[in-house]
């Protein structure tokens, strides 16, 4: 695409830090013809005034935002918003600097275009096709209230009528049959007897203050209050020293991931380490220094070049493990030297677990891929893989049609405290 409108005028590339480089070395590889220059890298000013034909501007979201005045001075005749995911709540100041551009043409490109809740998708809808889904007001009369409350089919059908003539989906098997084979595994952490008390104690810690205290709180400040226990009971389940610095013993989840790192080791496997919590990770690193483990690491507060020096090295060969955080290293990256991927904890979403896992597991990838999730026994871990088939249903369920979706209300997320007790006791 990017060939073919070349000749008409300079193309917008908005991608994550992480990926502009991505961008440039691919362009180079594959439309040798164009001209890929990282806005970073620049005299920012020339670089936009001289843009022509056959030019690539490739800039991140966080640039696109603090130098907008710059970017909407002129027309685009290609707008392209990689990983467009980052626009999926409207008001932010990210989504509303995009919808600021004046472009002829846009492209989105998202691996998980819907994360929680349908309002994702019209916020990415009304960004590359305004006009589509209506006014928010209107949308979520006619589709989000129906769907996610109601789950009504008939809604939910008519929506993925009405977007799927704009949404050019393909799924791994289609578009790489030859890819190879990918095992799922869920390998359970038991807990110690200390670990158990702690995590019971501030389960019902959690239940009692919000079953019975906070009755003044608004449902927004209720839903937050929720939403830090959850986060408090999740790094339980992986490491109490995440929430008691005076923790000064192992974990059962950090015992089981050093003993998978010894089976693999053994069989002369690599494999990527994915949490979601930076602190998680400094955890794993002090573990594998004392056992002398070399590894590479990965977190948002990596610089673009030593990110981009770490996966090269991996590549090469140089460390038997890759620890990346889950947001800053989920997407844009090629790491098809692991053959092993572990999940250190669950996200609410399986989508974006996915998208992490196909670092490795992508085309130039030649052996089997295997990816272990980690998961704490009888704790709201297990409450959340649960509901991943729910997510895997609303994303499906407007792209492909299927009969179920909905988000989470408050009581909801407040009885996978309750049910991980029931199940615990």
């Amino acid at each position: 695409i990017l060939l073919d409108r070349a000749k008409n005028g300079a193309a917008l590339i908005i991608a994550p830090t992480s990926v502009g480089s991505n961008w440039q070395r691919e362009t180079e590889k594959f439309a040798p013809s164009l001209r890929p220059m990282l806005y970073r890298e620049h005299d920012r000013q020339t670089l936009i005034d001289s843009a022509g034909p056959g030019d690539l501007i490739i800039t991140s979201y966080q640039l696109l935002q603090r130098d907008i005045d710059r970017f909407t001075k002129r027309a685009w005749n290609t707008l392209i918003l990689d990983e467009a995911q980052f626009i999926k709540n409207f008001n932010t100041k990210t989504a509303q600097a995009v919808r600021q551009l004046e472009a002829d043409w846009h492209l989105a490109l998202s691996g998980t275009p819907l994360e929680n809740h349908l309002g994702e998708l019209w916020s990415l809808m009304r960004t590359v096709s305004p006009g589509l889904l209506g006014s928010w007001d209107k949308f979520r009369k006619n589709f989000a209230e129906p769907i996610e409350r109601h789950h009504s089919k008939d809604r939910l059908q008519a929506l993925g009528r009405v977007v799927k003539p704009f949404i050019l989906r393909r799924t791994k098997k289609e578009v790489l049959s030859e890819l190879p084979e990918r095992t799922e595994i869920v390998r359970l952490a038991e807990f110690s007897e200390t670990e158990r008390k702690k995590y019971d104690a501030a389960r019902l810690a959690a239940l009692t203050e919000l079953t019975q205290g906070g009755s003044g709180d608004t449902d927004a400040q209720m839903r937050i209050r929720v939403l830090a226990w959850l986060t408090r009971l999740r790094q339980l389940a992986c490491h109490p020293r995440l929430v008691d610095k005076r923790w000064d013993k192992s974990s059962a989840k950090l015992d089981l991931f050093m003993e998978i790192v010894d089976e693999l080791r053994e069989g002369e496997h690599r494999a990527l380490v994915f949490s979601q919590f930076v602190q998680h990770l400094s955890l794993l690193r002090e573990s594998l220094d004392r056992a002398g483990i070399q590894y590479q690491y990965l977190d948002g507060a990596t610089p673009a070049a030593k990110r981009q020096e770490a996966v090269d090295a991996f590549q090469a060969g140089q460390g038997d493990l890759f620890l990346i955080s889950l947001k800053a290293g989920g997407t844009g990256l090629n790491l098809t030297a692991a053959d092993y991927v572990i999940h250190m904890d669950p996200w609410w979403n399986p989508a974006v677990e996915d998208q992490a896992t196909d670092r490795a597991h992508r085309l130039g990838q030649q052996r089997a891929v295997t990816v272990y999730r980690l998961v704490a026994k009888d704790t709201i871990e297990q409450q959340i893989l649960a509901l991943h088939e729910d997510k895997r249903e609303l994303i499906a369920g407007v792209l492909d049609g299927a009969d179920r979706a909905g988000r989470l209300s408050t009581d909801e997320l407040i009885s996978l405290i309750r049910l991980s007790q029931i199940e615990g006791s």
